[in-house]
């Protein structure tokens, strides 16, 4: 199976000189792949940098800032790949993380979607994902703590999300979606991406066996667009961010369950069901739940439709 790295570039040569060294360092012999990069008009010496590198290390260069959909779409149209894996520049691997990521999507099968892994921060060492939740306000939200029995009893969290950071999609599948909705602009094309992938039935993924560190958020204008993108996913995904946030909801009224029934009829009622929700019982959320997580979604949109006037 040929594996296409596909990387994304623009501006901090020095972790794309760190990144790629450790990368290399860390893929198994006998491992058939390429290695893309795609620089989005960088304006420090990364592109005479790419210039000296051999294959399979090879560049694409766009012709004007398209931003992280649009570059990472150009690299894998000219992948050659079975298997893409995009990649942040600003990534640090040691040897081993690779292998748990190929087995877990292997294992899927058929159903197999986006799998992501973990990811330490590169100057603390402490998690920054091990996984996206969609929080009770319907955002995604970093997982950022994992207990040891997580790890021992669960190597792969199935069906949740990931940060686009470091992720396994296969060609065909990548394909199938038509990449990245180019209209996100540096951030929640990754959700989309794999709301999508569940709206097709596949298994979205976080292989915990897989840990890398990451410089986080590094490029440049990282967080710009951030207000605009959410406006984007929660307009598109409403309903479904809604879903996926019952048991952010459920947990936290759980965990902050007061004896008194001020907000609703019978407080001690909806916790026993918010519990036996979040433990996987075959039963429905309390009541309120949809009703409060589609309020907050209300209120966001409202503040974004006065921000963003169309």
């Amino acid at each position: 199976m040929r594996v296409s790295f596909i990387v994304g570039l623009y501006n901090c040569l020095p972790l794309t000189r760190e990144m790629l060294a450790s990368l290399q360092l860390s893929l198994p012999k006998g491992l058939e792949y390429e290695i893309i990069f795609v620089d989005d008009f960088s304006t420090d010496e990364t592109r005479s940098w790419l210039k000296t590198l051999k294959a399979p290390r090879r560049y694409i260069l766009n012709d004007k800032n398209l931003g992280y959909a649009a570059t990472n779409n150009r690299g894998a149209k000219e992948a050659t790949g079975d298997v893409l894996i995009f990649l942040n520049n600003d990534l640090i691997f040691c040897k081993g993380w690779l292998e748990p990521l190929m087995k877990a999507h292997k294992e899927l099968g058929n159903k197999a979607g986006v799998i992501g892994n973990v990811q330490r921060d590169a100057k603390s060492g402490e998690i920054d994902h091990a996984g996206v939740y969609i929080n009770a306000k319907g955002k995604p939200t970093h997982i950022k703590t994992l207990s040891f029995l997580s790890r021992l009893y669960k190597p792969v969290l199935i069906d949740t999300l990931s940060t686009g950071a470091c992720f396994l999609i296969s060609k065909e599948l990548w394909l199938i979606l038509g990449g990245f909705d180019e209209k996100y602009i540096n951030g929640s094309e990754d959700i989309d991406l794999q709301l999508r992938v569940r709206a097709l039935g596949r298994i979205n993924a976080v292989c915990l066996g897989s840990t890398i560190r990451h410089h986080i958020s590094q490029s440049p204008g990282r967080k710009s667009k951030d207000e605009e993108n959410s406006f984007r996913l929660t307009l598109t995904w409403k309903d479904t961010l809604a879903e996926l946030s019952l048991d952010d909801w459920c947990r936290h009224h759980f965990e902050t369950y007061l004896p008194e029934p001020r907000d609703f009829p019978d407080q001690s009622l909806a916790r026993k069901i918010a519990l036996y929700y979040i433990l996987r019982f075959p039963i429905d959320p309390p009541k309120e739940a949809l009703p409060n997580v589609y309020k907050a979604l209300e209120y966001e949109l409202t503040r974004w439709r006065v921000m963003f006037k169309p």
